[in-house]
């Protein structure tokens, strides 16, 4: 079975309550409709009640019906909404006016509906920036507990089933921070091990790459890998993880064991962990198209509860797939 019908398959398994603040968007419209069909999730909506289901009938869909609306305007939770709003962020000095008008905004009012349990997961950005998007799940949500940095990760589908997990590779970080610190590196290896079991379903082997390989070579730069391992190793100590590790010495077992002798790690790994934004994003870039790899994501982790930001060029079959994946993930912060 491939991964993304597994992923699917597991989301039908958990049922989880996945909010689409997008509500009035046509491409979120048709991707509601078929998670519903698919029976991925259960689908909120947030818009206008009548204007969703007179576009939902102009385009032919037939199972908006299933999906909860809410109403921005008006829906029965609203003013107790706004008073949490005023208590999480009154040291920031939030007023109730202030509040009473944010929540109208769907993408608070997502993250607002998550909070307060009402949801377990967001998809959006199909008709919004990243910023308008995080700002408020920075705001509400916050990140995971042990964890001050949110990145991205992709799930590499590689045809050359002889690397990482069967062919299948995770890169981190590809979307997100420009230049983690050696603590924020951690973070992110162990962010994306929770990613690794939640979404690709199996158990992470975690290679922090450098261009050096166990001391090869000595630079700030190695040492902010080298530390990040050692970190890491402390937050987490149950995962398989070693660094630092060149590329070659990660994925190829017969350089790993030359360069790497007795890792656990080297030549075996399935997840790589990139030292700043310029490699993770060039080098998912890269395999995707020489390698003819399929890319998933960015899948966004290390948030508090799954958010996940879509490319405003998404098609519907992205915001599907990112359906599935958010709610895979809710089912794995649920464990």
């Amino acid at each position: 079975m491939e991964l993304l019908d597994t992923i699917k398959l597991n989301a039908r398994k958990h049922n989880m309550r996945i909010v689409l603040p997008e509500g009035y968007e046509e491409r979120t419209i048709r991707a509601a409709d078929i998670a519903l069909d698919e029976q991925l999730a259960q689908i909120i909506l947030i818009g206008d009640p009548s204007e969703i289901k007179s576009h939902s009938a102009k385009l032919g869909l037939k199972n908006i019906d299933k999906a909860m609306i809410v109403n921005p305007k008006s829906h029965q939770k609203k003013d107790h909404y706004i008073d949490m709003m005023v208590e999480l962020r009154k040291a920031k000095g939030m007023t109730k006016e202030e509040a009473a008008g944010l929540i109208e905004d769907p993408l608070y009012l997502g993250v607002l509906m998550i909070k307060n349990g009402d949801a377990d997961g967001e998809v959006s950005g199909a008709d919004h920036a990243t910023g308008d998007v995080l700002r408020p799940a920075f705001h509400y949500v916050k990140t995971a507990p042990g964890i001050s940095v949110v990145s991205g990760a992709f799930i590499m589908i590689l045809p050359d089933r002889s690397f990482g997990e069967n062919g299948v590779i995770i890169f981190a970080d590809g979307a997100v921070h420009p230049d983690p610190t050696d603590k924020e590196l951690a973070e992110i290896a162990v962010a994306t091990s929770h990613t690794a079991r939640a979404i690709a379903g199996f158990e992470p082997r975690i290679a922090m790459l450098s261009f050096s390989t166990k001391g090869s070579a000595k630079h700030e730069l190695v040492d902010k890998v080298v530390n990040a391992t050692k970190i890491a190793k402390e937050m987490a100590p149950e995962l398989m993880i070693d660094g630092e590790l060149q590329g070659d010495a990660a994925l190829v077992e017969a350089i790993g064991q030359k360069k790497a002798p007795g890792s656990k790690i080297a030549g075996k790994a399935n997840v790589l962990i990139f030292p700043n934004l310029d490699c993770g994003n060039i080098a998912y870039k890269l395999v995707q198209r020489l390698a003819h790899a399929e890319a998933i994501g960015p899948i966004l982790q290390g948030m508090a509860a799954p958010i996940n930001d879509l490319s405003r060029g998404c098609s519907v079959n992205d915001i599907v797939c990112m359906i599935a994946i958010t709610a895979n993930q809710a089912a794995g912060k649920n464990k």
